[in-house]
């Protein structure tokens, strides 16, 4: 198996594995009154499963996230400059634009 299969899979699990953790301290410190909706309705074990399901989800993204960022190369340590992009240097151009030098006066009066 590739490393970085291997490497999904289990942060994979210890995301999920934390999402059972937060949803069991949800329940147990009865947020939001949670322990008493789940455990007196007919649904409620399918509510803490979607709940952990959708957590799970989450957590597990950002650990594989954070596993990725952590992961570092050893040719990154040394300073590099990298090659700077030319700037593309503008000219202007002058444009004559006619006028007419009979409403000079009468520019900005009402027609």
């Amino acid at each position: 198996m590739p490393k970085l299969v291997r490497l999904y899979i289990t942060q994979v699990a210890i995301g999920f594995g934390l999402a059972g953790v937060f949803v069991a301290m949800l329940l147990w410190f009865n947020i939001a009154n949670l322990w008493h909706l789940v455990t007196h309705s007919d649904k409620g074990l399918l509510a803490v499963a979607i709940l952990w399901f959708a957590n799970g989800i989450v957590f597990a993204g950002v650990q594989f996230g954070i596993a990725v960022m952590r992961m570092k190369d050893d040719d990154d340590d040394e300073p590099r400059g990298g090659h700077r992009q030319h700037l593309m240097q503008r000219e202007y151009a002058v444009i004559p634009i006619p006028v007419n030098q009979g409403r000079k006066n009468n520019a900005w009066r009402r027609r």
